[in-house]
């Protein structure tokens, strides 16, 4: 797909094809779920400096659209609810139809749904976590993850490889208090990435997760700022994570500098864990 009508004046597009090859993701088309906001926003930005084509899923499609009026003339925006299979796959086929070609897919979307699995107070059980939202979790961030790449490998295949990033957490690794189905979720994304980095290396596809500590984001700007302040007290580099950090590390392993780089996890944060 060609499109040279936003190209600045005096500049070529071969002039403009070739610089954007030398960049680290050179035209390569890269999918990014829940890339509306936050860590997904600012990968999708990261990825565009670097010369990918890329496109973002969201629910949120003003924010959508926003985002990708700043990310090149063949960013796109697509509404897709990756719970379900319908939507994914028609995105994926739509992608590929248009730009005949997939690359690069990162499994970013997911929700909190916090909550003690029991409560008890003075013996008496006064509160627990409620059997729907653990399904929602579980629903958008394990079982969209199973979606998006299972709809996008033989696309991936088809084109010789490619790379595909996941969403896990450090509490994946080191649990965390009031998070069951969140942990379960992103533990369960390191399990399937293992399994994939298996079933895919023969394909050329590359699978891994990312883990991030604590990430200033709009979800963990809600917390008090009590708690932040421990948790920067608790981190050696004692700040919070910023999306960019996050972004970064996506990539690195959506390069090819990691080309040697799969079942992997990677803990982005900070150095928390060294801190507690």
């Amino acid at each position: 797909m060609s499109d040279t009508t936003n190209k600045p004046l005096g500049q070529c597009p071969e002039t403009t094809t070739a610089q954007t090859e030398k960049k680290r993701l050179g035209n390569k088309v890269a999918l990014i779920t829940g890339g509306a906001a936050g860590i997904g926003k600012a990968t999708a930005e990261r990825f565009a400096e670097e010369g990918a084509r890329v496109v973002i899923c969201d629910l949120n499609e003003t924010a959508g659209q926003e985002v990708v009026k700043g990310l090149g003339p063949e960013a796109r925006f697509y509404k897709v609810n990756v719970v379900s299979r319908q939507d994914v796959q028609a995105w994926i086929e739509d992608v590929y139809a248009r730009y005949q070609r997939i690359d690069i897919l990162v499994n970013n979307a997911g929700i909190v749904r916090d909550n003690q699995l029991v409560k008890v107070k003075d013996g008496a059980l006064v509160k627990q976590m409620p059997e729907s939202d653990f399904d929602a979790v579980i629903a958008v961030n394990l079982k969209g993850v199973f979606n998006c790449t299972q709809a996008v490998v033989p696309f991936m295949i088809e084109h010789g490889g490619g790379v595909i990033l996941n969403a896990s957490s450090v509490v994946a690794l080191d649990g965390n208090f009031g998070q069951t189905n969140y942990v379960a979720s992103k533990a369960g994304i390191i399990g399937m990435v293992k399994v994939w980095a298996r079933e895919f290396g023969k394909y050329n596809i590359r699978v891994n997760a990312l883990a991030p500590g604590f990430t200033s984001t709009d979800i963990l700007r809600t917390m008090p700022e009590k708690v932040l302040q421990e948790i920067k007290a608790h981190t050696p580099l004692a700040r919070l994570g910023e999306p960019k950090d996050i972004a970064n590390a996506y990539l690195f392993l959506a390069s090819d500098e990691a080309s040697f780089i799969t079942g992997s996890v990677l803990r982005v944060d900070g150095g928390y864990i060294a801190g507690t």
